[in-house]
C-alpha cells in the first residue's frame, strides 16, 4: 500500500512540475490551439500515469514525456475529423502574460507554424523548441534522420516564405 502511495506521489510531483512544459510545447505543436493543446498534455499525463509504474526503467521521465506528448500530437492529426476545416486567420487574443512588444511576434509566429504540415511542425518544435538533436527527433517520430533533416530544410524553408528574412519588423510595439 505505501509503495502504491508512494508513485502516485511521484507521479503528482512530476506531473507539476513538467505539466507547463509540455503545455507550451504542446502550444507550439498546435499553433497556438490552447484548447486542443490542453486536451494533448491531459492525454499525455494520463498514459503516463497508466504505465507510471515502468518509469523507474526511463532514464528521462521529461524527455520521454514530450515524446509521449509529440506522438500524440501527430496520432490526433491522423484522425481529424473530416468535418474539421483548418483556417488561416487567427483571433486576436489578449496579452496573457503583459509582455507587450511581442504579441505580434508571437501571434506572426503561431500563424506561420499553423500553416506548416503537422509533421513538419512537429519537427520544427522538436528540433528548435526541444532542441532536440537529429537522431532524438527522429526517433520520436519514427522515422530516419535523414527524412528529419530533409523535413527541417523544408519547414524552415517555409517559414521564410512565409516570414521573410527579417522578423525585426514584427518585434517593434
Amino acid at each position: 500500500m505505501r509503495r502504491r502511495q508512494g508513485r502516485a506521489d511521484a507521479y503528482e510531483e512530476f506531473a507539476a512540475a513538467r505539466a507547463g512544459h509540455l503545455y507550451r510545447s504542446a502550444c507550439l505543436l498546435t499553433a497556438g490551439d490552447t484548447h486542443l493543446a490542453e486536451d494533448l498534455v491531459q492525454e499525455t499525463l494520463g498514459r503516463l500515469y497508466v504505465g507510471w509504474g515502468r518509469m523507474s526503467r526511463v532514464g528521462n521521465p521529461a524527455g520521454y514525456a514530450q515524446t509521449v506528448l509529440t506522438r500524440t500530437f501527430l496520432t490526433h492529426q491522423r484522425r481529424r475529423s473530416s468535418t474539421e476545416r483548418a483556417t488561416d486567420v487567427l483571433p486576436d487574443l489578449p496579452d496573457p502574460g503583459g509582455s507587450g512588444g511581442d504579441t505580434p511576434l508571437r501571434l506572426t509566429l503561431l500563424q506561420a507554424l499553423s500553416r506548416l504540415p503537422a509533421k513538419d511542425r512537429a519537427v520544427v518544435v522538436l528540433r528548435y523548441w526541444e532542441d532536440r538533436s537529429v537522431e532524438e527527433t527522429a526517433d520520436v517520430m519514427h522515422v530516419s534522420s535523414a527524412a528529419v533533416r530533409t523535413r527541417c530544410v523544408r519547414a524552415l524553408g517555409r517559414l521564410r516564405e512565409l516570414l521573410g528574412e527579417n522578423l525585426d519588423e514584427y518585434a517593434r510595439p
